[in-house]
């Protein structure tokens, strides 16, 4: 502790201003040091638990590229948040919730406060309770299921939701009241999923929601695609995954699904867009993300410094570094990991995203942010996707009943 003496005074009035600048000196906070420069506030531990392996991994990779990106951006490069540095474990979770559960609950034990990742909606909904219980801030990655929005205070995410992309597919038919909407997807959990979230969001704007769903065995899709082209739908929203989705389409591209109606389906990484063959040029996209829909600083700075790390930005690159930008802001604000504090950070907080001007809603963490509207066209190395519009964030907000 250094101590001013004030010179020019003797006696008692000397001895009390003395003991008064000691006193004063004392009340200082830690954080003062020689020189009266702020100290290195404690470091703060930030789990990040991803498919580094797995079905998912592809999704886990963009997540990472990302999140190391923006660690590096909301930082300045220094990695710290404020006066506390930021100590980053990784581990994998292969897509198995319960290896995902056992990890978070092993960093819950050694002090963490923070835990982020998670592609699966399935671990997100396993993960979100955990934090809940555990009181610490947990940020969910590309996990889109609706559920994580609004299930309690302790969980935010750092991407967008179901909801959000079939809002997004309603745009390309304008006012969806009164228009008649076919769900077109396989028979399973993943399809039945997206037929009930687009009876859920265009149904309840007044829409007429049918849905086809195709056994997953199927081989032979003519007599479906024929049965689409009868419906006389005004929008189509396939919901389409796996070996057979090169077939589907040249299906529906024969019945003239394609050029008799609207047809919309979600663009996911750019692996995929061999997939839809010749008839990718006719369909309509809904997007979350592609490097080129956004023209801004932090988009830039974002795929740039992927690329310059060798790799390539990609879908869910936003997602790893919203994460950081969430995580940055949380500790600084708070000054540590006080978790409440860090919560309170993050409730109504606007900032620049990759995607744009991003909110994150205080009333139940929904992220709301630009989506896209998006074509695919056909170039020498196979096809590149084209912006049609940027839809704004109000316009695909869920309802705060939403989860």
């Amino acid at each position: 502790m250094r101590q001013k003496w004030i010179m020019g005074r003797t006696g008692a009035g000397a001895l009390a201003a003395a003991l008064a600048l000691a006193l004063v000196s004392g009340c200082a906070t830690a954080e003062q040091q020689a020189g009266g420069q702020p100290s290195a506030g404690a470091p703060v531990k930030v789990a990040v638990v991803y498919s580094k392996t797995g079905l998912l991994s592809a999704y886990g990779e963009e997540y990472l590229a990302g999140f190391k990106a923006g660690l590096d951006y909301a930082t300045q490069g220094t990695g710290s948040a404020g006066s506390h540095k930021l100590e980053i474990t990784y581990a994998d979770d292969a897509g198995d919730p319960a290896k995902a559960v056992a990890a978070t609950k092993q960093y819950v034990g050694e002090g963490y406060k923070i835990v982020a990742g998670t592609a699966d909606s399935g671990i997100a909904t396993q993960l979100a309770p955990l934090a809940e219980q555990n009181k610490i801030l947990y940020v969910s990655g590309p996990a889109a299921g609706d559920a994580v929005t609004g299930v309690n205070k302790h969980t935010f995410r750092s991407g967008r939701q179901t909801y959000q992309d079939v809002a997004t597919a309603g745009t390309f038919v304008g006012d969806p009241k009164g228009k008649k909407v076919l769900v077109f997807a396989q028979d399973s959990v993943f399809g039945q999923g997206n037929a009930a979230a687009v009876e859920k969001v265009l149904g309840a704007k007044g829409a007429t929601v049918t849905k086809l769903l195709v056994p997953a065995s199927t081989t032979d899709m003519t007599p479906f695609a024929q049965q689409a082209k009868q419906a006389g739908a005004d929008l189509v929203f396939v919901a389409w995954a796996g070996a057979t989705t090169g077939a589907m389409w040249q299906a529906l591209d024969q019945q003239a699904v394609l050029s008799s109606t609207t047809v919309v389906t979600g663009l996911a990484n750019s692996a995929s867009f061999s997939a839809y063959g010749p008839a990718a040029s006719k369909i309509k996209f809904l997007s979350y993300y592609f490097p080129a829909a956004a023209d801004n600083a932090v988009n830039t700075a974002m795929t740039g410094a992927i690329t310059q790390a060798g790799g390539k930005p990609d879908l869910f690159s936003p997602d790893g570094f919203v994460a950081a930008q969430m995580i940055v802001q949380a500790v600084k604000k708070a000054d540590g990991d006080n978790v409440d504090s860090m919560i309170g950070a993050l409730e109504g907080w606007t900032f620049d995203a990759p995607k744009g001007s991003t909110t994150i809603r205080a009333q139940d963490h929904a992220m709301l942010q630009p989506m896209f509207q998006a074509t695919l066209q056909p170039d020498a190395g196979g096809f590149t996707p084209k912006l049609v519009g940027t839809v704004p964030a109000d316009t695909t907000a869920p309802p705060t009943s939403a989860g």
